[in-house]
């Protein structure tokens, strides 16, 4: 699956086109301009197993450099700095990936509850709190 199956082509292209100069990459705005922001969870769990590369449930520092590259095969690679900002942002409970923050695994584990919701959670400005 790709991402323009989920998002459109021509939003995805401005978004690009607005952080093509290394280091000027913002997650959230970046998500937002591309429309997976306003998608579903459903669209949001999707997108999230395309950038999760290796299929570990989990969204590592080294997938992230190459994040742009699952919107367009000539996506630029992110500089060290925005893979950093970008983990950091997104990471809420510092164990280097994204995905599953310690209340998330707890609750999956007694409630069912997809560890996927901290991602969605992220592209919304929201804490996940079971």
């Amino acid at each position: 699956m790709a991402m323009n199956s989920i998002l459109n082509t021509d939003d995805i292209k401005k978004a690009l086109d607005a952080f093509q100069a290394v280091d000027s990459f913002d997650p959230k705005r970046f998500f937002e301009m591309v429309g997976l922001k306003a998608k579903s969870a459903e669209d949001v769990k999707k997108a999230f197993h395309i950038l999760d590369a290796d299929s570990s449930g989990f969204i590592e520092e080294e997938e992230l450099k190459f994040v742009f590259k699952h919107f367009a095969t000539d996506g630029r690679d992110l500089s060290d700095k925005e893979t950093k900002a970008f983990l950091q942002a997104a990471d809420k409970d510092g164990d280097g990936k994204i995905g599953a923050e310690g209340k998330i695994k707890q609750y999956t584990r007694t409630a069912g509850a997809s560890h996927i919701y901290s991602f969605i959670y992220f592209l919304r400005g929201h804490q996940w709190e079971p």
